[in-house]
C-alpha cells in the first residue's frame, strides 16, 4: 500500500542531512579563509578598512562569499523548515511561519547580493 505524503510534510531524510552537512563544511571554509585573511592582514599589512575593501575588490572573494551566503540561507531554512515541521501542528500556523521566514530569508539574501556587489 503506498501512503501519500501530507502537504508540508517532511519527507526528506537523508537529503536534508545531507544539505545541511555540505552547507556546515562551505562555512567553516569560509570561516577558516577569513581567519587566514585577517592573521596575513595584521602580520604583512596593516588592519584596516582599506584593506578589506581591496580583500573583497576580487570578484572570486565576491563569488565564494555570496555562495557562502547562499549556503547559510540554505542551512537556516532546513533548520527553521525542520522545527516549524515538528512543533507546529496547525497548517495554516504552518504555512505562515513558512512565508516569514522565506520571505525574510530572500531578503536577506538579496540584501547580501546589493551590498556585496554595490
Amino acid at each position: 500500500m503506498v501512503r501519500e505524503r501530507k502537504s508540508l510534510s517532511a519527507g526528506h531524510g537523508v537529503n536534508s542531512w545531507l544539505q545541511q552537512r555540505v552547507t556546515a563544511v562551505l562555512m567553516l571554509v569560509a570561516i577558516i579563509a577569513i581567519f587566514v585573511f585577517m592573521v596575513l592582514a595584521n602580520r604583512i599589512i596593516d588592519e584596516n578598512f582599506i584593506t578589506w575593501q581591496q580583500f573583497f575588490s576580487f570578484t572570486f572573494v565576491k563569488i565564494f562569499t555570496q555562495i557562502t551566503i547562499l549556503g547559510i540561507v540554505l542551512h537556516a531554512w532546513i533548520g527553521m523548515r525542520d522545527v516549524v515541521m515538528d512543533y507546529v501542528k496547525s497548517y495554516s500556523t504552518r504555512v505562515t511561519f513558512y512565508s516569514i521566514i522565506i520571505v525574510w530569508l530572500v531578503g536577506s539574501f538579496i540584501y547580501s547580493a546589493v551590498v556585496l556587489w554595490a
